[in-house]
């Protein structure tokens, strides 16, 4: 508990002595009643009548405030003592379990906070010796070099360039297992460097590095508001003026009628129902309940790596039933590995030697890929003459030997006939000295958890799951098969992914619920921002897919998606139990308060009690769900 909370504490444990000590010694001195009890209301309620008293000097009567000081005011004015005071008290307590409630999604949010580096230590140079100096983080700028000792967090993106280590990432993706770093690797900002020295070159800006736009991202998502939330505010607007004129009826009308007929006009028991009236009239279980419920799931999917940009794209996760998915980085993970080797004359191992050399100069991922399979090192002084040819291959001499390595085209024009091969993916040729030597087929990797997902999806209710891909028609159809996706488009250049979006949002016209697509969020930024649900996988680093995605799921595990529609629906789920528990309990009072069936105890129970009880349901979207839920 925070100071104010317990401050509040204290005054409810003391108002709760008073009025036991009151209860004992009342019927020895009844004429000072007023007198005792307003001790403990002015404790209690103190607060409650400035504030009302507030909002009526700014023009903003109509809140919970002005109803809980006109009825308990009211109460005391009608010798109602006892009550006045208890309702107050029983307010107080509902508004500590709900102040208890949000400071706990407040600490979920200020655990992401956590993330940001208040220093950053720099090297210098000062007369030609070299100096460590710590800064604050917003200074160091773009190429400058950064000292990371274990146990420090990474305060801006960069590049390793001197010492290995682990880092976690748990704050950002909420992955526990560390990830091992090395010179040449990128590193990103808010995660924790674990034990080995580092020097990182910094790549970025400190305003511009991931976790300040993850910090951004997350402060900003409140803005956003869901229509259920729209509604309540609405319904608010409305409903309390409407309660209030309706409490005046109820308290003039009847005695007025009831005087023209020349009865008892009875107006203390018809002020007493009016009063008891605005008691259950008070909209605050859903006003502090469903925004709490929101704020919650935001809070809690956030600590689970998964980054919504506002309670509206809760709501609209919760409606999906068509995803479309990128495929290379988001199903797959956009590395290229050498699956299998076909050789003519030459041994495996000599043929992915030959490969290797000649590859070792170059950059590109499928030589990279080559270069690994290979798993020796290479010895780069036996390599000479190599010529790279953009889009084709290389070509180079190895241990004095003329090798060719790449694709149709760049044999055909070398007078050499390739081999045709029958496997989807890429298709490496190799020749050495003018003849044909063998092909390596070379493959992305299809995700670990990529089927289940997609399986996860058609469990879930997901109508319709699609794939578009810049792959050839070979490679795209073995991936759709193999993880059971419904449709697949492939061959796509980045504009034509747009083009199809809209085509397949257009089919869609006039039918319920919402379409997502998951993409990497570096290229698909168009189609991120263009469908109901933007969802960016493995987006760490990536500025494009924070600015265009409304979901960031911050490692790129695609189980994030199934996790990331739980929440949604969890959280609608919970918003609206409590607008149908809150609006019907309320109903049935009313209108049993109406006819002066009620008292203002029970009056308590249907304001505090379905306040307290709807904030603790709402608390339920702090947890996140788990994927087997």
């Amino acid at each position: 508990m925070n100071k104010k909370q317990k401050r509040v504490l204290a005054r409810i444990i003391i108002t709760t002595v008073l009025l036991i000590v009151i209860a004992i010694v009342e019927p020895h001195i009844e004429k000072f009643a007023l007198a005792l009890y307003i001790i403990p209301y002015i404790l209690i309620g103190y607060d409650i009548i400035k504030k009302a008293f507030k909002g009526i000097v700014h023009g903003q009567v109509m809140d919970e405030n002005f109803l809980m000081a006109v009825a308990t005011v009211g109460s005391m004015i009608l010798g109602e003592y006892r009550e006045g005071v208890m309702v107050m008290l029983l307010y107080q307590i509902g508004e500590l379990f709900q102040s208890y409630a949000v400071g706990k999604s407040r600490r979920n949010i200020a655990a992401l906070m956590d993330i940001r580096p208040d220093v950053a230590n720099l090297v210098t140079q000062e007369n030609g010796v070299e100096t460590v100096k710590t800064v604050s983080p917003d200074e160091v700028e773009t190429g400058s070099t950064l000292v990371i000792s274990p146990g420090e967090r990474i305060p801006i993106d960069g590049v390793v360039i001197l010492g290995d280590s682990t880092i976690d990432t748990s704050a950002l993706t909420g992955e526990s297992v560390p990830r091992t770093i090395h010179a040449g690797d990128e590193v990103i900002s808010g995660t924790i460097n674990q034990n080995g020295v580092i020097r990182i070159r910094t790549t970025k800006a400190f305003g511009e590095s991931t976790v300040t736009k993850i910090l951004e991202l997350v402060e900003n998502a409140s803005s956003q508001k869901s229509r259920s939330e729209n509604f309540i505010t609405r319904f608010a607007r409305v409903y309390t003026p409407f309660v209030c004129l309706f409490a005046l009826v109820i308290a003039v009308v009847p005695p007025v009628i009831n005087m023209l007929s020349g009865n008892d006009a009875n107006f203390r028991s018809f002020i007493y129902r009016a009063l008891t009236f605005l008691v259950i009239s008070c909209p605050c279980a859903m006003v502090i309940s469903i925004p709490l419920g929101f704020f919650a799931g935001i809070g809690g999917a956030s600590k689970a790596g998964i980054l919504v940009k506002g309670s509206n794209y809760l709501e609209a996760l919760s409606k999906v039933d068509s995803v479309i998915f990128d495929k290379t980085g988001t199903l797959t993970k956009g590395v290229f590995k050498v699956v299998s080797i076909h050789r003519q004359e030459l041994s495996d191992q000599h043929l992915l030697k030959y490969a290797a050399y000649a590859e070792s100069f170059s950059t590109h991922p499928i030589s990279r890929s080559i270069v690994n399979a290979y798993g020796l090192e290479v010895d780069k002084s036996l390599v000479a003459d190599v010529e790279e040819i953009s889009g084709h291959g290389v070509l180079a001499t190895v241990s004095g030997k003329k090798v060719i390595v790449g694709n149709d085209k760049l044999m055909t024009d070398n007078g050499v006939e390739p081999a045709h091969c029958h496997d989807g993916g890429t298709i490496v040729h190799i020749a050495v000295d003018g003849r044909y030597a063998g092909h390596i087929h070379i493959s992305d990797v299809i995700k670990e958890t990529s089927e289940k997902a997609i399986r996860d999806l058609h469990k879930m209710g997901i109508s319709r799951t699609i794939m578009l891909t810049g792959d050839a028609e070979k490679v795209a159809g073995k991936v759709a098969a193999a993880l059971s996706i419904d449709e697949y488009r492939s061959e796509l250049l980045p504009a034509d992914k747009v083009s199809v979006v809209e085509e397949l949002l257009s089919d869609r016209k006039g039918k319920k619920g919402c379409t997502a697509f998951v993409g990497d969020g570096i290229n698909d930024a168009p189609v991120l921002t263009r469908v109901d649900v933007g969802i960016a996988m493995g987006a760490l680093g990536s500025d494009a897919a924070i600015e265009a995605a409304d979901v960031v799921i911050m490692d790129d595990d695609p189980l994030g998606i199934i996790k990331a529609i739980k929440i949604g629906k969890k959280c609608m789920r919970i918003a609206y139990e409590n607008i149908y528990f809150a609006i019907g309990i309320k109903v049935i009072v009313l209108i049993l308060s109406a006819f002066g069936m009620t008292n203002m105890w029970l009056a308590v129970f249907a304001d505090v009690g379905v306040m307290i009880l709807a904030v603790l349901n709402a608390v339920r979207t702090l947890h996140v769900p788990d994927i087997t839920d």
